[in-house]
């Protein structure tokens, strides 16, 4: 019987399903997108997101736990240098799976996997959050800064009055080089 039985074993013997797990792994974090079938797709999020989440912690001990899984040096320190800054503070969640539709070939399922930081069209809508105004009335006004503000608003106003009259010679300079013309 099959109870408890969760891997999904995708049609192949045990070391090959690993072989082929480990090479995804190290394609998505190199490539930091990938396509491949919903069922690969959703077998490489359960094999990558504990990965990622030793990757956290840069220690001698984790660089080795995540090498024998990648069996990668290259994927190991991109993962560590590159990946690890950027989803320090993510409390899980480090890969997206997208469905895409059936292949022609043999209308398999299909999926784009990638590492969520990693997409900047998805994070360039992000704004930082506003804070929250208070309806407190805020200090009032004292004379001394009362009459500091008015001199300050006298000269705005002098500056602004003085900027049209420098810009109406140079239209009507310009209206004098077509007459010339």
């Amino acid at each position: 019987m099959r109870h408890g039985k969760k891997i999904n074993h995708l049609g192949r013997q045990t070391a090959h399903r690993k072989a082929m797990l480990a090479n995804m792994a190290c394609s998505l974090i190199e490539h930091k997108r990938i396509n491949t079938t919903v069922a690969k797709a959703k077998a490489l999020k359960v094999f990558v997101e504990p990965l990622v989440t030793k990757c956290k912690n840069d220690t001698t001990h984790n660089r080795r736990l995540v090498f024998s899984k990648l069996r990668s040096k290259e994927a190991v320190s991109e993962l560590f240098r590159e990946v690890a800054p950027k989803v320090g503070d993510r409390p899980g969640g480090y890969t997206r799976v997208i469905k895409l539709g059936s292949r022609l070939g043999d209308a398999a399922e299909m999926a784009l996997v990638e590492l969520v930081d990693f997409n900047e069209t998805y994070n360039v809508g992000e704004k930082p959050k506003k804070k929250k105004s208070t309806r407190r009335a805020g200090k009032k006004k004292t004379e001394d800064t009362a009459s500091t503000a008015e001199p300050k608003e006298a000269s705005a106003k002098e500056t602004k009055k003085e900027e049209p009259k420098a810009k109406e010679p140079k239209a009507e300079e310009k209206k004098d080089d077509k007459k010339e013309e």
